[in-house]
């Protein structure tokens, strides 16, 4: 093939913009290449540097701001024979910063090509993580307070395998890009080029001023030795194939049978240490081996040993669309914390809700049937009312009964820990 270029979808590029050269270099190295067309794929970013996509007749697929590298990864560890190559802004350098950190570390098989023009040249001119501080650009004086950052040196320190630098017009652009795709693993070149649309227009640059920028920056030409090691989707599969034994998925048979079983909505009201989320999974594996749908939503603190603990579960013989609570049928109210973070449910609460509350807790004003227990006197530990609680509703037989509940406990927990659940379950039934 002579030309990888897409005839009917020519380059668009304003007047003197560097993007332009290195559309066409890119389009020569793959010549050289000679790579197969149905086996390559082009990944694009936001912005002029994401026009790529569509100059070129192989695969293509066009992402989000910042996040191309995130869909090549994907495309490359799905199929490793693909030749997969990510062009890429100074801006979108800026916002998926943090992508190209993970790249470099994980060194998958990838070409990074970042088009740096050292401003957002889409959007006005801003501003970019790689404007030098005393240029003058959209974004008044914002860049004069930070110092451009040096991708190449960051990727060395992140642990790419190969970088390379030079300018969009330096005649030695093809052979460059086509040393970054034949390394195996990841590879970046940055590329420093004019945007005559906006960054020049204030900033004085030229083809000469590129050079010199390139020889004032540390040299960077291929590969980093330190850095060299296995390629990430080789070693991925050599790890995956040694695993000979991998996590059961955890399975529950239909032990009962109820009959005219109706949607059950069960709100758990407690605090950080009362195994409230435990409790959840219990009510849960009741209502699977009933052979019920269900479903489970927790809300607690990022801090998870302080604050509200509360779990919503829904136990539905038909299938759960949506899985808010909308009509409790059974409230446990184990905590004012717990209490206080859904006080207004109590308000809506209809006279056949069941409520339990702890002594110690007080509760809104609600036409609930409130039933009112001390588990202290049943000498329960507080970190233990919550499974208390289901004891109580299996003796009532509110959303689950004893059976379910004794089912639950053996598929959730190992013999000891079943025993132990049991002692403070027989306590309440």
């Amino acid at each position: 093939m002579n030309s990888y270029l897409n005839k009917t979808r020519p380059s668009v590029y304003c007047p003197g913009c560097t993007h332009e050269k290195i559309t066409k270099g890119l389009d020569k190295a793959l010549v050289k290449l000679n790579l197969p067309a149905d086996k390559t794929v082009i990944v694009t970013d936001i912005g002029c540097s994401g026009l790529f996509d569509t100059f070129f007749n192989v695969h293509a697929l066009h992402g989000i701001h910042g996040r191309a590298l995130t869909y090549a990864s994907g495309l490359k560890l799905a199929n490793p024979e693909l030749n997969v190559i990510v062009t890429m802004g100074d801006g979108g350098l800026g916002i998926g910063g943090a992508h190209v950190l993970a790249s470099c570390r994980k060194n998958l098989d990838l070409t990074l090509i970042i088009l740096n023009n050292f401003n957002f040249g889409m959007t006005g001119g801003q501003y970019s993580a790689t404007t030098p501080t005393d240029a003058i650009v959209g974004s008044e004086f914002l860049n004069h307070a930070e110092i451009p950052l040096d991708i190449c040196a960051i990727a060395q320190s992140a642990g790419a395998t190969y970088i390379d630098r030079c300018s969009g017009h330096d005649e030695r652009l093809p052979g460059k890009i086509a040393s970054a795709i034949e390394h195996k693993g990841f590879s970046i070149i940055e590329t420093l080029g004019m945007c005559t649309g906006r960054y020049t227009k204030k900033n004085p640059l030229t083809p000469k001023a590129l050079d010199q920028m390139i020889t004032d920056l540390p040299a960077k030409n291929g590969i980093i030795e330190k850095n060299k090691r296995p390629e990430y989707g080789d070693r991925y599969r050599a790890l995956a194939k040694e695993r000979k034994t991998f996590p059961e998925a955890v399975t529950i048979e239909k032990q009962t049978d109820l009959k005219n079983y109706q949607q059950q909505e069960v709100v758990i009201l407690g605090s950080a240490g009362m195994r409230i989320v435990t409790a959840g999974d219990i009510v849960c594996y009741a209502g699977l081996c009933a052979g019920m749908n269900v479903s489970m939503k927790n809300d607690y603190n990022i801090t998870v040993l302080r604050g509200q603990s509360v779990s919503e579960i829904l136990i539905s013989p038909e299938k759960i669309g949506y899985p808010g609570i909308e009509s409790p049928s059974v409230v446990l109210a184990l905590s004012d914390e717990g209490v206080q973070r859904r006080k207004k449910i109590f308000a809506t609460l209809k006279p056949d809700t069941f409520v339990l509350k702890e002594r110690s807790v007080t509760i809104p004003e609600t036409n609930a049937d409130v039933v009112e227990i001390d588990f202290r006197k049943f000498k329960i530990k507080k970190q233990d009312w919550a499974l208390a609680s289901l004891g109580v509703m299996a003796k009532k037989e509110k959303a689950i009964n004893k059976a379910m509940l004794t089912y639950a406990l053996k598929s959730r927990f190992n013999e000891k820990v079943y025993l132990i659940a049991m002692e403070t379950i027989e306590k309440m039934i």
